[in-house]
């Protein structure tokens, strides 16, 4: 007798077990944000802040995590400037950020005019931002969709080859103008390619 109760009480323990981790199991399995990027709020180099709220009226944003140093970055100069030239009017709103310990605000402003990079370039002091994005090289870049939940659409190179009369595979052009057609970005992920962002060190 005492040995079927104790069979019972096992029983009833594993069906409650199992209930348990049927609940963690539903909890765990809630539908959340596809690809979501996280907020920030860095200053660019006048002090003014910038956050992707701010720009919640975009129809896209373009992160490009960029170097005053760095000779791949600099070679990308012109392609960014002229990038955003062409797709500043369409509500595309680009935005640079400097995540190198060594690369201060007045070199960042001096770098930016003598280049024509006419966007905002903001300082990620301590490469906080560049960590939550596990953004490694400059350039590297981020496509949002910062209407629908911060969605990234595309993630990687500007294009592939740092010599752009080598240039067979323009992948931001491409990315930005099939969002713009209403179409799916063919290609959302490329590697990029460039120097490894020079982080400060975290104790």
């Amino acid at each position: 007798m005492l040995k079927k109760i104790y069979v019972y009480i096992v029983a009833a323990a594993v069906i409650l077990a199992l209930g348990a981790g049927g609940a963690i199991s539903l909890q765990a399995a809630e539908p959340t944000a596809k690809n979501k990027t996280p907020d920030f709020k860095l200053s660019d180099f006048n002090g003014k802040s910038h956050s992707l709220a701010d720009y919640s009226d975009s129809r896209l944003v373009v992160i490009i995590y960029v170097s005053t140093r760095c000779p791949v970055s600099n070679a990308y100069n012109k392609r960014m400037a002229d990038l955003y030239r062409e797709f500043k009017d369409k509500n595309i709103t680009f935005i640079g950020i400097n995540a190198n310990k060594m690369e201060g605000t007045e070199e960042i402003k001096e770098h930016a005019h003598k280049n024509g990079l006419s966007f905002p370039i903001l300082k990620d002091v301590n490469n906080v931002v560049a960590d939550r994005y596990s953004a490694s090289v400059t350039p590297e870049v981020y496509v949002l969709n910062v209407k629908k939940d911060r969605e990234l659409l595309y993630h990687g190179r500007i294009d592939d080859s740092r010599r752009e009369d080598q240039v067979t595979s323009r992948d931001l052009y491409n990315a930005l103008t099939e969002i713009l057609s209403r179409k799916p970005v063919s290609v959302t992920k490329t590697k990029a390619f460039g120097c490894s962002i020079k982080r400060v060190k975290k104790v």
